[in-house]
């Protein structure tokens, strides 16, 4: 094959998961699909009747927009099965030792395009997923504030900064910090924007330590326009890190740019920050989202619908609204089952299949809490470092989120009460029982307690950690 035609290949693979979403084009034109491509006609293989029906109803007309634009001319679009690719994909599964719902993401690397000749063009790596834009953002108002703040950040950088979008996992802070990033982009090619993870700026400063060179790294961070953090509750117990950030935010507002940040606390939460970051980011814009209330959820899952090109009745909409109260992830999954089962069951998606498939759904989707879980919530919540509630310290900062885990454990969990010892590293379990009773006693007394870095009341940390266990159970 000659290089045009690698060329052209390349393009239809990259444009058709532009416009359609990496995610859904992973789903439905991933592995056991091949797209021959002739002169005047494309022919989309599949390996079952099912991935026939599906590609040719929902996606016949994008397929023909990407080949009349790439190709420039019309062509026609073909769908049939091939019974050699369920064999193939047979093959590979057995040969791996994987069921075919198990197959790696390295696996799924899109499908493979080729030319109807006997030249073959070798698999090339996937496009990566496009940023979020603001267009696709459901506005509510659990998230109206946040969502208008981070236009005005994209279109006006360094009116408001620093900004921090702060809420539970799942609610949409990932998704306007990229559509931040897109939007600025596309307002200004010359703007300088870096979007990390707390995690990322993380890894790079200690490379930079261990000998990529730290001025480099302070470069790249520091002579920036936009700086975009996501996840910044990472950096609890990074003492160095958090030095450097404080340098590296003090420098960018002095200079009047603009930074994005968020995590899934207010900043009086985050006292592991230091009090000059803290007083930093209390200094801008703090926007708090809520989890999606009926009316924004029930806006989602009619943008899903749309998006996938499939018809869900208002009843069907409002029922999936209603059941499913956590995030727009969830919602998703939710819709994804409700079509698929629908067509596989060849039932219409109406009520009566709603709420079959739901009540099934919350049934296989339900997650025991294990002590690790108590174990990271708490210290999530509390800034402490992982394992430290295992250790012998007796501060009170340490012993009493422990005090505390053993009482959650107790309440939360069927463990034995010398398995619940053993984990949080205590020798007998009469050290549960009377961490129980401690817990009781300070409820009782309405006691305020030293946990972590944080001085609160008892109820109002139970309270805290226990919606954080909501959160790990809703995601799995």
């Amino acid at each position: 094959m000659i290089d045009n035609d690698r060329e052209v290949v390349s393009a239809l693979r990259a444009r058709l998961a532009d416009r359609i979403g990496w995610d859904r084009y992973e789903v439905w034109f991933g592995k056991g699909t091949e797209l021959l491509v002739g002169d005047a006609c494309i022919c989309v293989e599949v390996s079952t009747p099912f991935f026939q029906d599906w590609l040719r109803t929902h996606f016949r007309s994008d397929v023909e927009a990407v080949c009349a634009e790439i190709l420039e001319k019309k062509v026609n679009v073909e769908f049939r099965v091939n019974a050699q690719l369920a064999q193939q994909q047979k093959k590979a599964t057995k040969v791996k030792g994987q069921t075919p719902t198990s197959v790696s993401a390295a696996e799924v690397s899109g499908p493979r395009l080729l030319k109807l000749n006997d030249d073959r063009v070798a698999e090339q790596a996937p496009c990566p997923r496009a940023l979020a834009e603001f267009e696709g953002f459901q506005i509510g108002d659990c998230n109206k504030l946040a969502y208008t703040s981070a236009q005005i950040a994209a279109e006006r950088p360094g009116n408001i900064s620093p900004l921090l979008i702060h809420g539970p996992t799942g609610v949409g802070k990932t998704h306007l910090l990229e559509s931040v990033v897109s939007q600025a982009r596309r307002r200004d090619r010359r703007l300088h924007v870096v979007y990390r993870t707390a995690e990322q700026f993380t890894t790079d400063f200690f490379e930079a330590l261990s000998g990529k060179g730290v001025p480099n790294f302070r470069q790249k961070y520091r002579g920036v326009d936009l700086l975009i953090l996501d996840d910044v509750q990472f950096f609890a117990g990074k003492k160095a890190t958090l030095i450097e950030l404080l340098h590296t935010v003090e420098t960018l507002l002095r200079e009047g740019r603009q930074i994005v940040l968020a995590s899934d606390r207010a900043p009086a939460e985050m006292a592991f920050l230091g009090s000059e970051l803290v007083g930093r980011l209390q200094g801008g814009l703090v926007c708090p989202m809520d989890a999606p209330d009926f009316a924004t959820r029930r806006g989602i899952v009619s943008r899903l619908a749309d998006q996938a090109h499939v018809t869900v009745s208002q009843d069907v909409q409002a029922l999936i609204a209603e059941r499913i109260t956590a995030t727009a992830r969830e919602l998703s999954g939710a819709l994804n089952r409700l079509v698929t089962t629908s067509m596989a069951l060849e039932r219409p998606l109406d009520t009566m299949m709603a709420e079959e498939t739901l009540a099934q759904l919350a049934a296989s989707t339900a997650r025991v809490v294990r002590l690790a879980d108590i174990e990271d919530a708490v210290c999530d919540e509390f800034g402490l470092e992982p394992g430290s509630l295992k250790s012998n310290r007796t501060l009170g900062s340490i012993s009493n989120p422990r005090i505390l885990a053993m009482y959650l454990a107790r309440k939360h969990t069927r463990a034995a009460l010398s398995e619940i010892s053993h984990f949080f590293g205590r020798r007998s379990h009469s050290t549960v029982i009377t961490a129980s009773k401690k817990v009781s006693t300070w409820m009782n007394q309405q006691s305020c307690v030293e946990l972590g870095s944080l001085s609160c009341g008892v109820e109002d940390a139970l309270r805290r950690v226990e919606s954080r266990l909501a959160q790990r159970r809703r995601s799995g």
